[in-house]
């Protein structure tokens, strides 16, 4: 599964996320946290310090909620990586750095029909959009 970022594809091995629910009980910290997009930004809050990753899934490149939840995660103040895991397009990458995503995930598929440099171009055009760190 490729990673995307600002400069380009990546690979990261398989990651084991933990549900909402078992991030709030866990003491842990460095929690990796898988957020179905219907999911509430404030019912996590109270572990955003143990929080490194929220990852929030997008269904479909046509179910723009996870773009939404991004950006309330930001406003609450979450500080850690935020990925949008799904079958998200190229062209939807300035949007999703723009509500506050650092990078997609998307799958082996997608990138072989939307190649790195389809991805780099997008990336181009996020550069006004999200200063990492202030909400919009």
């Amino acid at each position: 599964m490729p990673i995307i970022d600002d400069n380009g594809f990546r690979a990261e091995a398989e990651r084991a996320y933990l549900t909402p629910e078992d991030a709030l009980a866990s003491e842990a910290s460095e929690l990796a946290v898988l957020l179905p997009n219907d999911a509430s930004a404030e019912a996590l809050a109270p572990a955003f310090g143990r929080i490194a990753l929220i990852a929030v899934e997008f269904p479909s490149f046509a179910d723009g909620r996870g773009f939404s939840l991004g950006r309330r995660l930001r406003a609450l103040g979450f500080k850690g990586a935020l990925r949008a895991k799904g079958p998200l397009i190229s062209d939807q990458y300035a949007f999703a750095r723009g509500c506050g995503f650092d990078e997609v995930e998307i799958d082996d598929a997608m990138a072989a029909r939307q190649p790195e440099a389809h991805w780099l171009k997008a990336a181009q055009n996020n550069q006004a959009l999200y200063k990492r760190g202030r909400a919009a």
